[in-house]
């Protein structure tokens, strides 16, 4: 009896926790985005021209700004406009070092033109024999390439569970072991501690794949 209730209180912990969780960091984003009200005068408030108070009215504002901004961005008068005002920033020392560091973060994930993140890799770390799950986020250039001389890769290891931390390692491209997992997969091994191995299955049909074109290739 006492372990058929506990069955059902962990069956139970394992839908209400995740489910609470998500309810709840969506109220604060939601809580979060509407705060961007306080920002205009109060005889532009949503809430003077509707019936009832509207939650999350602030996060379809806010796309539809950002959607604004991103036209006005992608224009010929946008991109002068915005060349000028970068420039205006990096003279101002401290805005400047926060501006470009977040800058080249964004760009890092939503642009063609950086791979960071991109690729999923093992590599021994921090020690032989030991192996940590990493993302390769680019490959080194200026000094460290001309210092080090060899075909290098930069490589960010999340700590857990916590993959908002971690460790940056310069290291050869050689010594790493390239995953076939998605990004996202690797960030839920990285914060359940190993405890959840997304891709499980799906590796598994590769490899059953595999191994029929291998035998088909051999005659066997």
């Amino acid at each position: 009896m006492k372990k058929g209730l506990r069955s059902y209180f962990i069956a139970g912990l394992l839908v209400v926790v995740p489910l609470y969780i998500t309810v709840y960091v969506l109220s604060l984003i939601v809580r979060f985005m509407d705060g961007v009200f306080l920002l205009m005068p109060s005889s532009f408030h949503p809430d003077n021209f509707l019936p009832v108070h509207v939650p999350g009215l602030g996060i379809i504002v806010t796309i539809v700004l950002i959607l604004i901004v991103g036209v006005i961005a992608t224009n010929f008068f946008g991109k002068r406009l915005l060349g000028i005002g970068e420039k205006a920033l990096s003279k101002i020392p401290v805005l400047r070092i926060v501006y470009n560091a977040t800058k080249q973060f964004m760009e890092t994930f939503f642009t063609k033109e950086h791979q960071g993140f991109r690729r999923v890799v093992l590599v021994e770390f921090p020690r032989a024999g030991l192996y940590s799950v990493g993302f390769v986020t680019n490959k080194p250039s200026g000094e460290i390439k001309h210092k080090v001389r060899e075909d290098m890769i930069s490589v960010f290891i999340p700590t857990t569970p916590n993959p908002t931390t971690g460790f940056f390692i310069v290291v050869s491209e050689k010594e790493v072991i390239t995953l076939e997992m998605k990004v996202e997969d690797a960030f839920k091994i990285i914060m359940t501690g190993g405890m959840v191995f997304p891709n499980n299955e799906e590796f598994k049909t590769v490899m059953q794949q595999s191994s029929a074109k291998a035998e088909a290739n051999t005659g066997f």
